[in-house]
């Protein structure tokens, strides 16, 4: 059995998130605009880096605030 944690879910068509899954964390991430897309990374600074250059605060309802709270979230996984 994998652990499952929503960062974010915006609605139903959008939102991130990341299975761990022995030392193996599988993000996937669904939006209207891309479908699904599944990013696999070995270690959690991989996916942290990842995330800092994939997000800007535009990407979310909420702006910084969303930016900051979906860092988080990862961060804690």
């Amino acid at each position: 059995m994998f652990a499952k944690h929503t960062v974010y879910k915006h609605d139903n068509y959008n939102m991130l998130t990341v299975e761990v899954q022995g030392k193996t964390l599988v993000v996937r991430e669904i939006s209207d605009q891309w479908g699904e897309t599944c990013h696999r990374f070995i270690s959690r600074p991989e996916m942290m880096d990842w995330a800092e250059k994939r997000f800007l605060p535009e990407d979310f309802p909420d702006g910084e605030d969303g930016l900051r709270n979906a860092l988080e979230k990862l961060k804690s996984i």
